[in-house]
């Protein structure tokens, strides 16, 4: 699969100007051993944006935000979302400010708002209007509460042996796919908004693991998560590590699934597999996309300055079956008691301040590989 992302800094409320700056950005694309390829060389399957990409994020109040709110399929994010996807004939996942519709809250009396993420598939048609669920305290100033068991759709996408027909036919010639190319690609897919990822309101346990639970409990391959995740550091902080990542934001992240580490996966489907190849896979894998924005937007009143920490990437998560003796006594092993060893790959990940394009194509080699390493004396493990 071909994933990317769109990493850039919008100005707070210049819904005009972040449009233009997404459109460079994109026809810039990605430099690659010194040579920039264009987003429509890259061909991805999905583009993902950051929480509120063309609206800013850091907005003090209701009033303030207010003239940004879309309905749900209308506004300008939505009209940028479908013209992108069918320009790229990709799927396009973005966030947006959701006012929900007076007559579709009737019962209530009044308008709703979210903080939303907006999916459309190749021929802008809407697939899914996810809403944050865990509000951060910039949100509680104007949001409702989504709903978590709405973030999950499945996907459709063309079968790997399509795509890889595609890559190898002529292009002076007319492609003929046969049925089984022909097929399309299912791919369970979980989706979260930045502090989805946190324990609910930081009051619920560290090791509650919301999301990350929901993600294996539905089988999901694909995890997508748009954010404008905040930064630590100080701006002179930030420019001293200029297109380097943020580590220490970046395994937070990865922490934050740790169940995806500890539990056995029980997918048997893959990305990038064919489904018709039947058996149970020695290894199973959840790819994981981190959205992040960069730049900084200024607090209101007494409110700090807002940075953002960038550092967008795609990974996932494998788990590779290892050797084991099923017991044939009451209370013996089973199966999702097997040993299995765990690796972390990273296709991409880009600099904290960094604006542009993150790509991965999740078929090849990865760039980085972290193995997750039993601590000596305790049931933790570290990554």
């Amino acid at each position: 699969m071909r994933i990317a992302t769109l990493q850039l800094a919008p100005t707070l409320g210049d819904v005009e100007g972040n449009i233009k700056k997404a459109n460079e950005l994109l026809k810039r694309g990605k430099r690659e051993s010194g040579v920039w390829h264009g987003i429509e060389s890259l061909k991805p399957d999905v583009l993902v944006l950051p929480e509120l990409a063309l609206t800013g994020y850091n907005f003090p109040s209701l009033e303030s935000i207010r003239p940004y709110l879309e309905p749900v399929g209308e506004g300008p994010t939505a009209k940028w979302a479908r013209e992108t996807a069918k320009s790229l004939q990709c799927k396009v996942c973005i966030g947006y400010p959701e006012i929900e519709k007076e007559m579709e809250s009737a019962s209530e009396g009044k308008e709703k708002y979210y903080n939303s993420l907006l999916v459309v598939d190749e021929n802008g048609e809407l697939l899914l209007n996810y809403r944050k669920a865990f509000l951060y305290y910039t949100d509680e100033t104007w949001a409702s509460e989504g709903r978590p068991e709405r973030g999950f759709c499945t996907l459709t996408f063309d079968s790997p042996l399509k795509q890889s027909a595609q890559e190898s036919s002529n292009i002076n010639k007319p492609a003929i796919y046969s049925p089984t190319e022909n097929k399309k690609k299912q791919v369970a897919t979980s989706f979260g908004i930045c502090m989805d990822i946190n324990p609910y309101r930081f009051e619920a346990p560290f090791t509650a693991w919301e999301l990350a639970n929901r993600v294996l409990e539905s089988k999901s391959q694909l995890v997508i998560i748009s954010m404008a995740w905040l930064s630590l550091l100080s701006r002179e902080e930030l420019d001293n590590l200029a297109n380097k990542p943020e580590m220490d934001t970046f395994q937070y992240w990865i922490r934050r699934f740790w169940p995806l580490l500890q539990k056995k996966m029980n997918h048997n489907a893959d990305v990038d597999v064919n489904d018709d190849n039947g058996g149970v896979p020695t290894t199973r894998r959840v790819i994981i996309v981190f959205a992040n924005r960069a730049g900084e937007e200024e607090g209101a009143d007494d409110k700090p300055t807002a940075r953002y920490a960038g550092t967008s990437a795609v990974v996932a998560v494998t788990q590779r079956s290892l050797p084991w003796q099923k017991s044939t006594d009451v209370g013996g092993e089973t199966e999702c008691d097997a040993p299995f060893d765990v690796k972390i790959l990273c296709w991409d990940i880009i600099g904290a301040t960094e604006e542009g394009i993150c790509f991965a194509d999740t078929t090849t080699e990865p760039k980085l590989v972290f193995g997750v390493v039993k601590r000596e004396g305790s049931g933790d493990e570290s990554d």
